[in-house]
Formats: C-alpha cells, sequence, structure tokens
C-alpha cells in the first residue's frame, strides 16, 4: 500500500513537533472544537458527494428507461 507523498515525507519526529505546536497555539480546550468542527466538514463533504452519485445514476437510469421506451 502506498502512503500519501505529504506523510512519506514526514517522520516521526516532524509529526511530533507539529502536534506539539497546535496544542500550544489551541490550547487543550480548544483542540476537542476543531476536531468536531472537522468531523463536521468531512461529514457534509460525503453527504455531498453520495448526493452528486445518487442524482448522475438517477439521471443515467431515467436515460436508460427512455432510449428503451
Amino acid at each position: 500500500m502506498t502512503q500519501p507523498v505529504l506523510l512519506g515525507m514526514l517522520g516521526t519526529n516532524e509529526i511530533i513537533i507539529i502536534l506539539v505546536i497546535v496544542l500550544l497555539l489551541f490550547g487543550g480546550r480548544k483542540i476537542p472544537e476543531l476536531m468536531r468542527g472537522l468531523g463536521k466538514g468531512v461529514r457534509e463533504f460525503n453527504d455531498a458527494k453520495s448526493n452528486v452519485k445518487r442524482e448522475i445514476e438517477e439521471s443515467a437510469n431515467e436515460v436508460k428507461s427512455s432510449v428503451k421506451e
């Protein structure tokens, strides 16, 4: 399995340093709020993606059914 390029370039030490900087910048109380917001954003993106996929499939089925008739 291939790793994403960004994570392939970062080692353990770099990731730890980034996490410490994030903790210092935002503090322990803000991080759960940030993660909640990130989770909501990802959820909304996945919902929008599935809605677009469903609409494309429905329109493709309509085209197929109109061609058969």
